[in-house]
């Protein structure tokens, strides 16, 4: 296919203008992040200043998809479909070797995809449609905005029409407006039922079934008008037969108290009780029963419980024996989405269950330039704030280390046949004592792992066993299911007698219990350390997953102490009248953030 081979060229054209220094920093790492903390990825900006840097990036991230993967490549030049998404966006068909990329057929046609895309990206905020970023056990885990409301739908038509200027989105071309269009907006709902329906013929495109939603309302209000919405709240019930899942999360402004508290994440809990927050947690009840995980208490995890369950629950469903993929989105999936989906592909990797030949560093770099940077992440703007987000995704992997996140587990425990009689005394005698898990911790699956002795003829094989296991009831149920429809666990905020802040006591308790994983990694925060400190080794023998992580993150923590750092807090912008019309312009996503904030 023409696009495939184009990717190709590209990719082979991005490997040798990479080919320089060699690790511990990735080729071009430096270069990266300079550019992520100078400016917002445009994609009509791609051949203007700083374009040749930006080809490198995007070479680069075609040459790494390349190693593992046979791809198409949906082209958006100038931003065309979307102003804030890759100009090469990457479509995964399969997994390869060397020999295979010689004969690859795409099964896809492109142009037919691409005139879909184009019909569907009306339905989300700010254009941002559905897009497929990871491919695993040929499953689709995609990214995208929330569903947009009647504030995006007309405003940014009446913006375009008083202002001519709105080429920053791709929603300012006159093509994307039809006639058509037109005339369907006397009648609101058929508006919708157009819209969204091409939305939903996307998604199913791409065989999603899951939706996980991440905003913490359930839609978002500014100046009192509702600029977007979500699939959980749709009137009409038209994503209803997807199994929808909302799982609040903080967005970026709360990662302000982060680096507030000296980048330390453990106590730091969210306040659940302000106005905007009316979105409860919302997990369908088939979906929980193997995670061993107290979800009633969601609002009493801190940042690190609260990051670790939801990837649990992200891994379990991607990690199911069926072929269903996952939609994972926020308000206007730049900030919260890509650190779920970093969070995904550096997981699966670390298990050599994805990009199974890239290196650390390489990894680190494709997941930086593509999950964050190409798709439109505001790091200019988040690092004025404070709001560094970015900086705590990839902090957090020392939090992750552990089997407990590994996806082979699941697998491990479904090939090995049933023993008799449970556990033996030698077999808890040869466990490790940080793998005995934790019997305080809220988000703890208390799974004891088996390994093999030095000092053994035979070896054991890496097995957990967890006091909840899903039966086969579960499974068939779970199987059977093909809609949001079934019995869902909801949990709607608690009323404590008084509000108040954790006590000592309460803050120590989430910092031991945050994640087994963490009770053994480096210790990040002791007191005089620096945030950007790089961990030094250990002589304790660490698993691949570990020691892969580690390296991801001590490769990042170099990276960026170099280039962007630990940076002040700017002032807070001026309240005048010109401000307070740009900043209404923002909020109803008429216009992106200026790519020169700073």
């Amino acid at each position: 296919m023409a696009g495939a081979r184009a990717a190709a060229a590209a990719a082979s054209a991005g490997s040798s203008a990479s080919s320089g220094n060699q690790p511990p920093q990735e080729p071009g790492l430096g270069e990266l992040l300079e550019e992520f903390s100078r400016t917002q990825y445009r994609a009509k900006d791609g051949s203007g200043t700083g374009g040749s840097k930006v080809e490198r990036i995007e070479k680069r991230c075609l040459e790494l998809f390349g190693r593992d993967y046979c791809f198409s490549v949906i082209p958006n030049t100038n931003g065309d479909i979307c102003g804030h998404y890759p100009r090469h966006i990457v479509f995964l068909e399969y997994e390869s070797s060397e020999k295979e990329k010689d004969t690859f057929e795409s099964t896809v046609q492109v142009s037919k995809l691409q005139d879909l895309i184009h019909r569907s990206k009306m339905a989300r905020c700010r254009g941002r449609f559905v897009c497929p970023v990871i491919l695993f056990k040929g499953k689709h885990i995609c990214r995208s905005a929330t569903l947009a409301g009647w504030g995006e739908l007309y405003g940014r038509s009446g913006y375009n029409y008083f202002f001519s200027g709105g080429a920053d989105d791709a929603w300012a071309d006159v093509e994307d407006v039809t006639e058509e269009d037109c005339a369907l907006r006397s009648g609101d709902t058929h508006l919708f039922d157009k819209v969204r329906g091409y939305d939903i013929k996307l998604l199913r495109y791409l065989s999603v079934k899951y939706i996980c939603d991440l905003m913490v309302e359930n839609k978002k209000v500014k100046f009192g008008m509702n600029v977007t919405s979500s699939e959980k709240v749709d009137k009409a019930q038209r994503y209803a037969d997807f199994t929808l899942l909302s799982i609040p999360y903080p967005g970026c402004e709360f990662f302000k108290e982060y680096k507030d508290r000296d980048y330390m994440a453990e106590g730091l809990i969210f306040n659940w009780k302000q106005d905007y927050v009316d979105a409860p947690l919302s997990i369908p009840d088939f979906l929980t029963h193997s995670l061993n995980i107290d979800w009633s208490q969601y609002q009493c995890w801190d940042l690190v419980q609260q990051t670790q369950n939801y990837l649990k629950l992200l891994l379990s469903l991607v990690n199911s024996d069926d072929d269903s993929g996952l939609l994972v989105h926020c308000i206007s999936g730049w900030d919260r989405t890509p650190l779920f989906i970093s969070l995904l592909r550096l997981s699966l990797w670390a298990d050599g269950l994805i990009h199974t030949s890239l290196k650390p560093t390489e990894i680190l770099y494709l997941t930086v330039a593509y999950d964050w940077f190409l798709f439109g992440h505001m790091l200019v703007d988040r690092l004025s704030k404070g709001e560094e987000i970015f900086f705590f995704c990839f902090n957090f992997l020392k939090h992750i280390t552990s089997e407990e996140f590994s996806a082979l587990k699941t697998q491990r425990r479904k090939s090995l046949p049933a023993r008799d009689g449970g556990f033996t005394l030698e077999d808890i005698c040869m466990l490790r004592r940080k793998d005995r898990g934790s019997t305080t911790s809220l988000g703890s699956d208390f799974s004891l792992v088996m390994e093999s002795s030095p000092g053994a003829t035979g070896s054991f094989t890496y097995e957990a066993v967890e006091l909840v296991p899903a039966g086969a009831p579960t499974q068939a149920a779970w199987r059977k299911s093909h809609s949001s429809s079934p019995q869902s666990v909801l949990w709607n905020r608690p009323q404590p007698s008084e509000d108040r802040l954790p006590s000592h006591q309460g803050l120590a308790e989430a910092r031991s219990s945050s994640s087994s994983s963490s009770n053994h990694s480096d210790n990040f925060f002791r007191m005089g350390s620096s945030p950007l400190e790089v961990p030094k080794p250990r002589l304790a023998a660490l698993s691949d997953r570990e020691t892969r992580l580690q390296e991801v993150r001590s490769a990042f923590l170099a990276a960026y102490s170099s280039t962007v750092g630990l940076r002040a807090v700017a002032p807070s912008p001026s309240g005048a009248i010109g401000g307070l019309l740009e900043q209404f312009a923002r909020g109803v996503g008429l216009r992106g953030i200026s790519s020169n904030a700073l």
